[in-house]
């Protein structure tokens, strides 16, 4: 079941950019939302950048560059606005018109592509944030309707044969090929869409971290639109 930003008690609302970076996670919170109903054209945006793979970084010059109407002016604004907002803040944000993600095979024991739910991890505190502007929207699994993948009794009984080591080495192989980062629904999770318009900052693993990592997964492209989105 998905829900669009329903009641979810790991989710904090706000309606300004600095509640967004200035809210701590704590408790069940790992997931803050700034939510937004956004005016302009952002699928004439993707329509008219050029494309150079399946994944493609846009610059900032390269949207300054593009002859736009006026309802493709106001969302080059925004997109241009909420760049420098991420900027001034210390983050590293990069605009990308997404046609797809590469997958893994169909036969994969565990599939750690992105569309599969995972948990961002770093070796430092940091957090990511993300907004969809056109095209289908992130989504977002609660931790506690979700299983760690590799706690499932038949894919962790693949992935020992396929590792062939002993336990020590098995989890060392769950962690250096990224197994240990992705979850599985439980029966009827409400799955959260994030949305179109609104930026979120989610929780990361990291040593010290005082709250779960918030759960996640780029979303299958139903719609058939190439997707635009600020990631960091």
């Amino acid at each position: 079941m998905v829900n669009i930003i329903s009641h979810n008690n790991q989710i904090q609302i706000v309606t300004h950019f600095n509640d967004l970076v200035a809210h701590t996670f704590m408790g069940d919170i790992n997931a803050i939302c700034w939510k937004r109903k956004l005016a302009g054209d952002f699928g004439e945006i993707v329509k008219k950048v050029k494309l150079t793979g399946n994944v493609t970084s846009i610059s900032l010059s390269e949207i300054r560059n593009l002859i736009l109407s006026e309802n493709g002016q106001i969302a080059r604004e925004i997109l241009l606005q909420d760049f420098k907002l991420l900027q001034d803040f210390g983050a590293q944000p990069t605009l990308n018109v997404i046609q797809y993600y590469d997958k893994d095979d169909t036969e994969s024991i565990c599939s750690t592509d992105v569309y599969s739910f995972h948990i961002d991890r770093s070796p430092l505190p940091v957090d990511t944030f993300l907004c969809t502007y056109f095209g289908d929207a992130s989504e977002i699994l609660p931790n506690v309707q979700s299983i760690q993948k590799v706690l499932i009794p038949e894919i962790r009984e693949a992935l020992k044969k396929q590792c062939n080591g002993s336990e020590a080495d098995f989890e060392s192989y769950l962690t250096e090929h990224f197994y240990d980062l992705h979850y599985a629904a439980k029966p009827e999770a409400h799955i959260v869409n994030l949305g179109l318009g609104n930026m979120w900052r989610l929780a990361v693993d990291y040593p010290e971290s005082k709250v779960l990592p918030c759960i996640h997964r780029a979303p299958e492209e139903h719609s058939g639109q190439y997707r635009l989105l600020i990631i960091c």
